[in-house]
């Protein structure tokens, strides 16, 4: 009866205090932050850089199911030396 008493009070302990066995949980959740931070960052500097790309206006189509091709204007096309 004894090794079941000292199994149950192995399986009944309390590890859920401060152990500061974790001491590097508070610094990596701030360096993951700021990585989440920094890419947000980059990404809307390139998507606004890609929308100031952009014309003011598209070119309407006449007919709804016409290709890009026959809306596009016609380019000169310049021989190769």
């Amino acid at each position: 009866m004894n090794t079941l008493t000292l199994l149950a009070d192995s399986l009944a302990q309390n590890n859920f205090g401060d152990t500061r066995t974790g001491g590097l949980a508070g610094p990596m959740g701030l360096f993951l932050i700021l990585v989440l931070v920094i890419g947000t960052v980059l990404l809307i500097r390139n998507m606004n850089s890609r929308l100031r790309r952009l014309p003011d206006q598209f070119p309407s189509s006449g007919t709804p199911g016409a290709s890009p091709a026959a809306t596009e204007p016609k380019r000169e096309e310049h021989p190769q030396p």
